[in-house]
């Protein structure tokens, strides 16, 4: 972003600066005005011939203004800003000799008689915590990600692979030779790039990487809603990051909160002295679960406020798309609360109008502005329509987190396989609403922490059983319909528990069985991405038929995956016991050669290699509804996955 400087007529010199019009207060107070980042905050620009930065700041209820940082020893009585003559609330000042990289607050006197020190809401940059001040910056940034942003362009609308690396910038990879510290922005720009490109995700998908305090947080408790986190470099070096994601053809994501903010003293609480951004009502404007605010979505300046934050990020940063946190506790007044906790809307009900309206808008505006991103919602309830365009009466999102597929996945995959046979229903209930939404597999961070253990602390049995079961849900998931993520660590089966102040386990990688697993999930990946039947109708039903689901007793589970042509069909066979079951009969749909594609019991991955090699060939035997069957071998604690190799044969196997 470059200097601004204020436009002039020939015979007239302005007496002040402003970046602000009056049609942007109309906007800004009608909560529309959705790019607010480009007005409010700190801006450099030069004003009559004088290089300085641009100051606006809203607080409507303050009796002064003024912004203090080491060019006048913090003293508020020096470089006071003014109040607009528009009762927009917006406090404004151009300031000569105030350059990039100087640090500042806004001493805000109120008219409730207290003085605050507060961070810019607007700012682009910020000390490195514990330290809470702001930095005035800019984006200069020259991007070379055009041929990127020109292919997903073109891909807009389209079903296309989604399989998401979730990741915490802090802890996926630190340096004990430095003191424990993590990766730079560079640094995680050569090493994470590298390891996401070879293990063939499609995407990234960082926790929330916006500025916040206590690193404890993951991100999720933030105050600098326009600002990478210093704590890995500066904005530029996060622009590099995400360049170097595009150039190796990974998308990024990132994770945005615009549920709930906490309340620390330079942050947005209580901003001007009075509750400008939250509710004052504490039924409705204090989140029990997080000890946090939660934002006003009925005052027009905050929608104006979040949905501008929102496109900061698609538009100055080329984030490809946004995962929204913690969308259940924004849609439900009583969303954790007990009787008499909580106001009922105005008809009575428990739903949030202000909030499925703004996130409705939210929604519009995004797919509006850049129609070739994803937005995507953490909702654990079954709230219809949050994946259903807006004029069809949904929220409008681009995908939804499928959390009873998650729950009920991982609490069968609990289970000693012996038990299994009495939860059947378990593992094939989540084809039952599969298509309802447009559904995202997660297994995702909030499943390896709070005392859970890792994913493969849950598995059952001795240590080759537990990473066959690892192995076989890894398979499951990829070729069960919806788009996939995976929380760091999970991919080489990480032993412990996810902990946010040391690194992942690498050395894991030294051992056999976790690179099997790394090794299972990079053919994974490539399968998901070059077999089309695993993707394209991924949210329809036409994508997807059982050809059996009742084999209680040996804990079988077969079904089919389609694309649009016939011979993209393939057949998946998991055997969620440890027993290797010979001359399996399987119904097929068509006469002819069929062939195993991938087996999760091979050796490369650790398993007991247990294949079906060569040529499978039909057999004029009906079976699971078919007129047509094959014998094959069941790999234990495994999936097998077949496709046709040749439909015409000259004989059928007897």
């Amino acid at each position: 972003m470059s200097k601004k400087t204020v436009s002039k007529s020939k015979s007239e010199e302005p007496d002040s600066f402003s970046l602000l019009s009056d049609f942007d207060i109309h906007l800004f107070r009608s909560g529309k005005h959705f790019k607010l980042y480009e007005k409010l905050g700190a801006h450099l620009a030069t004003f009559k011939k004088q290089a300085g930065t641009y100051f606006a700041v809203w607080a409507p209820n303050a009796r002064a203004v003024s912004v203090i940082g080491n060019f006048n020893s913090w003293n508020s009585n020096d470089h006071k800003l003014s109040p607009r003559w528009d009762e927009s609330g917006i406090w404004e000042g151009f300031f000569p000799g105030i350059g990039k990289g100087e640090v500042y607050k806004y001493a805000i006197h109120s008219n409730t008689g207290e003085y605050l020190e507060k961070a810019d809401p607007f700012a682009f940059y910020a000390e490195i915590a514990p330290k809470t001040a702001s930095i005035v910056w800019d984006h200069d940034y020259t991007w070379k990600d055009k041929p990127w942003l020109n292919e997903r362009k073109k891909l807009a609308g389209k079903t296309q692979p989604y399989s998401v690396y979730e990741v915490h910038a802090g802890s996926w990879k630190r340096k004990p030779e430095d003191g424990n510290r993590s990766l730079s922005y560079k640094e995680l720009a050569d090493e994470l790039v590298t390891y996401v490109k070879e293990s063939g995700f499609t995407h990234v998908e960082f926790l929330p990487i916006m500025e916040h305090p206590f690193f404890g947080s993951w991100g999720y408790q933030l105050t600098g809603y326009f600002a990478p986190t210093s704590r890995f470099g500066t904005p530029q070096e996060f622009m590099e990051l995400v360049d170097a994601f595009h150039d190796a053809e990974i998308g990024v994501i990132l994770d945005w909160v615009p549920s709930h903010f906490p309340g620390d003293a330079h942050g947005l609480y209580k901003f001007d002295g009075t509750h400008l951004y939250e509710h004052a009502d504490p039924r409705k404007g204090f989140h029990p679960d997080w000890s946090s605010y939660i934002y006003n979505y009925g005052r027009e300046e905050v929608r104006s406020f979040l949905i501008s934050n929102a496109l900061f990020w698609l538009e100055l940063f080329h984030i490809d798309g946004l995962r929204v946190d913690a969308v259940a506790s924004m849609l439900y007044l009583d969303y954790s609360r007990k009787a008499g906790e909580w106001i009922p809307n105005e008809y009575g009900g428990n739903e949030n109008i202000e909030a499925i309206n703004f996130l409705k808008e939210f929604n519009e505006v995004v797919y509006g502005t850049y129609p070739d991103v994803i937005t995507i919602a953490e909702e654990s309830t079954a709230w219809p329509g949050v994946s259903k365009p807006t004029y069809l009466g949904g929220l409008g999102f681009g995908q939804k987190w499928m959390m009873g597929w998650m729950h009920d996945t991982l609490h069968y995959f609990k289970l000693d396989p012996i038990h299994r046979k009495y939860h059947q229903d378990e593992i094939t209930f989540s084809v039952i609403y599969a298509f309802t939404e447009n559904f995202m597999l997660p297994l995702s961070h909030d499943e390896v922490v709070h005392g859970k253990g890792s994913l493969m602390g849950r598995m059952p049995g001795d240590e080759w059983r537990r990473f066959a079961n690892l192995r076989l849900m890894y398979a499951y998931m990829f070729t069960h319909p919806g788009t996939k993520l995976l929380f760091m660590g999970g991919e080489f089966g990480q032993s412990a528990e996810w902990n946010h102040d040391r690194s992942l386990d690498w050395h894991l990688l030294d051992q056999g069985y976790h690179r099997g697993v790394l090794t299972l999930i990079k053919d994974l990946n490539a399968f998901y991405k070059t077999e089309p039947a695993c993707y394209q109708y991924q949210f329809e039903n036409r994508g997807f038929e059982w050809v059996d689901y009742s084999d209680r007793e040996n804990s079988v589970m077969i079904f089919m995956r389609k694309g649009e042509n016939k011979e993209d069909l393939f057949i998946v066979i998991c055997n969620f016991t440890p027993e290797a079951r010979q001359l399996y009969r399987v119904g097929v749909p068509s006469r002819g050669t069929w062939h195993e594609v991938f087996n999760s019991d091979d050796l490369k991955y650790g398993g007991s290699g247990v294949l079906n090699r060569g040529n499978l060939l039909t057999s004029p035997v009906k079976f699971h509804g078919k007129d047509y069957s094959i014998s094959i071998t069941l790999p234990p604690s495994a999936v097998s996955v077949l496709k046709l190799k040749e439909e015409k044969t000259e004989f059928d196997l007897e």
